[in-house]
């Protein structure tokens, strides 16, 4: 006759169970934990800098800014109908001509989240920029730049600089390689921003004769 067994044996036959289901349980949120955190490692890695962005231009096509790598970039929010406009895009303009197209170039954001000064459409916004001051540089689709639907290409240069826009015509110079390297305020003169261009300028000049 068989001898009941103690029930300490019993104890310990149905946890054993439950202790393989905790295991495989903390394995699958350790495993899902390390995924997570290579997937964000490599998101980081992939966004490291302003030309790795997408954005879209005037007419809704999506624009890789890997195309303005290489050169040194003025990245500027606009606005139509603001007390800095007529000021500010003569200077953009002045700076596009002076040093563009083969090593600068200045990138155009209409924004209206400043005073509601951009309401018009892209199409309006075009005609008014080259009918009034001749603009030749690259006018992208209206954005917003604050907030929750802001465009990630001006997240990193607020988030690279520290500095976030507080009106319309702010600038951010980037460097030849996606680097935020300066900024400037909307009444701001040209003599404050053209040493800084011409420095950048001049350097992949250089670097471009030392590789010959």
């Amino acid at each position: 006759m068989e001898l009941p067994l103690p029930l300490t044996a019993y104890s310990l036959k149905s946890s054993v169970p439950k202790t393989r289901v905790l295991i495989v349980f903390l394995s699958m949120i350790l495993f899902t934990t390390m995924l997570g955190l290579l997937q964000l490692k490599f998101l980081k890695a992939k966004v490291e800098d302003f030309y790795s962005f997408e954005v879209k231009d005037m007419k809704g096509k999506t624009i890789s800014l890997e195309k303005y790598r290489g050169k040194a970039s003025l990245v500027v929010n606009v606005a139509s109908q603001c007390q800095h406009t007529d000021k500010n895009y003569i200077t953009l303009q002045e700076l596009h001509r002076e040093f563009g197209p083969s090593h600068f170039t200045v990138l155009a954001f209409p924004c209206n989240q400043f005073g509601e000064s951009e309401p018009g459409t892209n199409q309006e916004i075009r005609v008014f920029a080259k009918k009034n001051y001749g603009v030749t540089f690259p006018i992208f689709n209206k954005i917003k730049i604050l907030g929750s639907g802001a465009s990630p290409a001006f997240k990193f240069l607020i988030e690279s600089s520290k500095k976030q826009p507080r009106w319309n015509f702010w600038k951010y110079l980037v460097s030849p390689e996606g680097k935020v390297v300066n900024f400037w305020r909307p009444d701001e003169p040209l003599e404050s921003i053209r040493p800084d261009i011409a420095a950048l300028v001049r350097q992949m000049i250089l670097k471009k004769k030392e590789d010959l």
